[in-house]
């Protein structure tokens, strides 16, 4: 397994944060494609100069973040999806197949509108990502692992796979991460290094999609917490025996959305990491 890091959890200009990124000895970055650096208009010259920069550091592109809202899941936003298929291709040109997405809140009841929509688009997009031999990575959280799991097999694919937050399903789903990582065995290709605590129980509706579903939202930092690797929920012993059963050899790639000194924590996260690999 490699350690890679959210490039903007650094909260420094694209330049200082890859030089930050290499300071701590990660393999790879990930990078959201909605900044001035890297979005779904780059011209190629732009995007060839992101690579030298990442290769002159040493470090590779381990996904990006494609996420730009879950209304397109529920509204079928043409324009929305037609977007993402542009930030797969821009993935491939930078060396990664994997763009990491939410998607909202998969309904229980598989006979909802909002549940045909998902479908619908998820499946598109997994046509599309088949396609080019890519992967959009639904992020965990927003729901157990048996409910996600059920979702991604109607698909019949993998072009639609997992990005396994272990912190979002302690945090929101309140589910087990080891036993998360087995259900979901077959579609993790991308994970993300992050700790909490559930502060408050809700119905996670309420935090990613109340809209979609006529309800009243909830205030996140009144039911989850981001803490540092290690002072969360997440058991990482646990987990990290889980990933090696089912042959995960990927990423860990730290995101630290929160705290006053990101790069100190940047760093230690990494140093945490290495006590497991």
């Amino acid at each position: 397994m490699k350690i890679g890091v959210i490039i903007e959890s650094f909260r420094k200009p694209f330049a200082e944060a890859v030089k930050a990124a290499a300071g701590i000895g990660a393999d790879g970055v990930q990078m959201y494609a909605n900044t001035q650096t890297v979005h779904a208009g780059m011209r190629p010259a732009e995007i060839r100069q992101v690579r030298e920069i990442l290769t002159d550091a040493g470090l590779e592109v381990s996904a990006l973040c494609g996420d730009f809202g879950c209304d397109m899941y529920y509204t079928k936003d043409r324009a929305a999806i037609d977007t993402e298929k542009r930030i797969m291709e821009i993935a491939k040109e930078l060396g990664t197949d994997i763009v990491t997405t939410h998607i909202g809140v998969v309904p229980e009841d598989a006979a909802t509108p909002q549940y045909e929509s998902m479908q619908t688009v998820c499946r598109e997009l997994a046509e599309f990502a088949d396609s080019v031999k890519g992967h959009f990575a639904v992020e965990t959280g927003p729901e157990k692992a048996a409910r996600l799991k059920s979702f991604l097999d109607s698909l019949d694919s993998r072009g639609v796979a997992v990005n396994f937050d272990p912190a979002n399903l302690v945090m929101c789903a309140g589910d087990d991460p080891a036993s998360a990582v087995r259900t979901l065995k077959d579609y993790v290709v991308h994970t993300h290094a992050k700790d909490g605590v559930m502060l408050r129980q809700t119905d996670t509706r309420r935090l990613y999609t109340p809209q979609f579903f006529g309800l009243e939202p909830d205030k996140w930092e009144e039911c989850i917490k981001e803490v540092p690797l290690g002072e969360g929920g997440v058991n990482w012993p646990e987990y990290f025996k889980a990933l090696r059963e089912i042959g995960y050899d990927g990423y860990l790639t730290i995101e630290r959305e929160v705290g006053e000194d990101p790069a100190k924590d940047i760093a230690l996260a990494a140093d945490f990491l290495r006590k497991f690999l």
